[in-house]
């Protein structure tokens, strides 16, 4: 069974400069954060980050090599709280199909949250996704890993057939989570998020039935 520890903590990650574990660095990554969520994103630039928080470009170059390096800090460390949760849900009680239904839903929740609670960080998002971050793949890696435990779980079990390959059943498990995770389709479905989200889990647990 694949380690379930995979991919929730990633190395360094381009960009980023001097040590990886630095409080200066975290000092940097949070005032940004703050800074952005009022601004966003698009209209922030590292010498307004530096204004803000009260050091110079210079100093903050001595961490991070351009804007984007401080977003794709930030946009990892939101992913991350949102893989943390699915994490607790895929190690968590229940069967297998609960748990995946589960997923579903706290994907949904996720996603409503972070575009009308954190708008600018869902800003972030989206810009991650036109300019390929790395930070993008790792949350894609993350959710694979995932749904991977919990249909190997399910097999275990006896709750879901095991006659397709299992890298064929979770890849297509994560297109259909697509509509959920996924900034841009996302801001689309709002206004019946959740209900999709159902009627999605409930449409590929049927189809995983034994």
């Amino acid at each position: 069974m694949d380690s379930v520890t995979d991919g929730k903590r990633p190395p360094k990650r381009a960009g980023q400069r001097g040590p990886v574990e630095h409080e200066r660095r975290e000092q940097i990554i949070r005032a940004a954060e703050q800074h952005i969520h009022q601004v966003g994103y698009r209209r922030t630039s590292v010498v307004d980050l530096a204004r803000a928080i009260g050091f110079s470009t210079a100093y903050i170059y001595k961490f991070f090599d351009s804007k984007r390096a401080i977003g794709e800090a930030i946009c990892a460390m939101t992913l991350r709280g949102i893989d943390d949760a699915l994490w607790a849900i895929a190690e968590g009680p229940g069967s297998a199909e609960s748990r995946l239904g589960q997923i579903y839903r706290a994907l949904a929740e996720q996603g409503r949250a972070l575009f009308f609670n954190e708008h600018q960080l869902h800003e972030i998002t989206l810009v991650a996704v036109e300019e390929n971050w790395s930070s993008i793949g790792e949350h894609l890696d993350a959710l694979r890993q995932i749904i991977r435990r919990i249909v190997l779980d399910g097999r275990e079990a006896g709750e879901f057939e095991r006659k397709t390959p299992i890298d064929e059943v979770c890849g297509t498990i994560l297109q259909t989570m697509a509509p959920f995770s996924h900034p841009a389709l996302l801001q689309t479905r709002l206004d019946h998020l959740e209900e999709a989200a159902g009627a999605m889990a409930r449409l590929v647990l049927r189809s995983l039935a034994p």
